[in-house]
């Protein structure tokens, strides 16, 4: 069988519009997670009430113990049964946040605990507070140990957002099996859908590697 690549070409509209609906899943699944992972990570770093550390300890083993998929259909499809109803878009940006924020979240928890006590003795000893030394002088560090797992992470969630064409999302992978289920033409259609994941990865893995360059320099 001859390939043909012009129906590619053809679909090109399709697959730019399916790429920006990827991307805005990703970023704005990303900047929710962010906010989760720094809330329990940081909060899971510290002497908290026994009651907040097992909530919190029991959010992460559950969204890491159990696949993405189950957690999207558990979010679209089974959260109606009880009155909870949202589109798509926001069901799907709720299950990548809260999944991979369970994941970043012991990123953010690692760095914390890998700056070292003398840090917190020198802020105190210079009068900062608690909070203070954790604003000023903790995070900081924290941040860049942790930014190199957190560009990953962001490269594994744009990855994984192909698993939310299960819930009616046209997004990239629901397009090109749209497309395929039309042409009957996997050979092509796929091997165009990975070449569009691997320029967004390859692209993200650039800016972490200029992130981290900037960070290091800082360091030094």
């Amino acid at each position: 069988m001859e390939l043909n690549f012009d129906l590619v070409f053809n679909n090109l509209p399709l697959f730019w519009e399916a790429t920006k609906t990827t991307i805005r899943i990703t970023v704005v699944s990303f900047i929710f997670a962010l906010l989760v992972a720094f809330t329990v990570g940081v909060l899971r770093s510290f002497r908290i009430p026994r009651i907040i550390e097992l909530f919190l300890a029991s959010y992460v083993e559950l969204f890491r113990g159990s696949p993405l998929l189950i957690q999207l259909f558990f979010i679209y499809y089974g959260l109606p049964s009880v009155g909870i109803v949202m589109d798509a878009f926001t069901a799907a940006v709720i299950g990548l946040a809260l999944n991979g924020g369970a994941y970043m979240s012991e990123v953010v928890r690692a760095s914390i605990l890998s700056v070292p006590r003398g840090q917190w003795e020198a802020a105190f000893s210079l009068g900062y507070s608690k909070l203070e030394t954790v604003c000023y002088i903790i995070l900081p560090q924290a941040v860049r140990v942790a930014i190199p797992p957190l560009m990953n992470s962001f490269s594994s969630m744009l990855k994984e957002t192909s698993l939310v064409s299960v819930i009616s999302i046209t997004e990239l992978t629901r397009t090109g099996n749209l497309i395929y289920s039309r042409t009957a033409r996997p050979f092509e259609v796929y091997m165009a859908l990975g070449l569009f994941y691997f320029v967004m990865t390859f692209s993200v893995v650039l800016l972490a590697k200029q992130i981290e360059r900037r960070g290091t320099r800082w360091t030094i």
